[in-house]
């Protein structure tokens, strides 16, 4: 308990970067701050074995957590700055009707609670006339299959986006719908409580009520509760801090880290691939790249030694700013040697485009359903790694 106290306490002084370099600068600067570091102790090579399969693909069902920067910055200087509660920002699903910066969890959930997961269209509605900025909700989720050395396909989501809407169109363009329904996808990975990964998880419940959810430890009670009232009646399972042995070849890694918003923790996913080595699927990867990737090296045996590929959002420039400490990161990224980068979502456009400059493998897209850009992968792109 006192740890965790500590953590939060923590969690305050990381927060307090933004207070001074506002908003864009704790989006992106506590990542690779001092302060971040301090989160985790140097370590020396500790590898864990965790088994290996024949090859992962990933299909970004959205990457597309807001539609326009100036709204999203806007509300959270409105309500109070980076320190503030989300679920106060009055943001959909949780309004009262009160406006920006008044809301509460407890009264959001009381106006569609008795909807959930079955009549989403008709909460929605609800949400419409009580929330602030409903339009610019959009959400971050992805699907990942994984074929295991036997041949036989596995099925699990990386988180469920935000906006019920938004979230339910991309599921249905993607089939994602279906598979639930059919029990084809068997666990619901979150990687943090983020808004725009997490405030979707009724779109999925719509669908399966009984999938298994893995959350990262660091849930606020808010947040947990949620999971209750949007329908979940299946197995809950709390990912505690470091590694989580999933599958053979498959393991989560949930990293101690504050982040703004009032949130805590977030795990990111690691597959061990057959004669190709590590790859990564990060939903925001708050802990910043680094860590990201140290920690696979320090704490994971993987093929070959190598460090093969990367995907999912890798929170530099999420807002599309650009500041000359980021080019240190970007310079950083390339010692690992990743064969395939597959980033978008909080990487930012801009510094896709700066990776793409340095002679990095980044994987283009199609800029398909909102996705703004070919330079990194979209809407509705898949991304391959191994002999799939």
């Amino acid at each position: 308990m006192s740890d965790n106290k500590m953590n939060r306490k923590d969690f305050l002084k990381g927060a307090a970067i933004g207070v001074a370099g506002g908003t864009v600068a704790a989006m992106g600067l506590y990542s690779y701050s001092p302060l971040r570091k301090s989160h985790f102790k140097a370590k020396t090579r500790k590898l864990q074995d965790l088994g290996v399969c024949k090859s992962i693909k990933v299909t970004n069902i959205s990457e597309t957590s807001w539609f326009d920067n100036a709204t999203l910055m806007g509300d959270i200087k409105k309500a109070g700055g980076l320190l503030v509660n989300q679920y106060s920002y009055n943001w959909p699903p949780f309004g009262n009707g009160k406006g920006i910066g008044k809301g509460s969890y407890e009264e959001g959930i009381s106006k569609i609670k008795h909807l959930l997961p079955n009549r989403l269209e008709e909460a929605w509605q609800i949400v419409k006339k009580n929330c602030v900025s409903v339009d610019n909700a959009g959400g971050f989720a992805c699907l990942i299959e994984l074929e295991q050395m036997d041949g036989k396909k596995r099925k699990f989501l990386l988180d469920s986006g935000w906006n019920y809407a938004w979230m339910d169109e991309c599921f249905k363009r993607e089939g994602i719908d279906k598979m639930l329904a059919n029990n084809e996808i068997e666990a619901l990975f979150i990687s943090h409580e983020h808004f725009d990964h997490y405030w979707g998880i009724p779109v999925t419940f719509k669908y399966n009520p009984n999938i298994t959810v893995y959350v990262p430890e660091g849930f606020y009670p808010e947040g947990k509760q949620y999971i209750k009232d949007a329908g979940h009646k299946g197995k809950l399972i709390e990912n505690k801090n470091g590694l989580n042995k999933i599958i053979p070849g498959f393991a989560t890694y949930t990293f101690n880290v504050p982040i703004i918003c009032r949130v805590f923790g977030e795990q990111s996913l690691y597959f061990n691939v057959k004669d190709k080595g590590m790859v990564s699927v990060t939903g925001c990867c708050h802990q910043g790249i680094i860590q990201f990737a140290d920690t696979a090296f320090k704490e994971m045996k993987y093929e070959g030694d190598k460090l093969h590929g990367i995907y999912g959002g890798l929170h530099i420039s999420p807002f599309e700013d650009w500041d000359p400490k980021y080019d240190d990161l970007v310079i950083s990224l390339g010692k690992y040697g990743f064969e395939k980068i597959g980033c978008n979502h909080c990487t930012g456009i801009l510094c896709a485009k700066k990776f793409v400059e340095a002679g990095y493998p980044v994987i283009k897209g199609t800029a398909r359903f909102r996705t703004k850009d070919t330079t990194y992968l979209g809407n509705g792109d898949t991304i391959s790694f191994g002999n799939v």
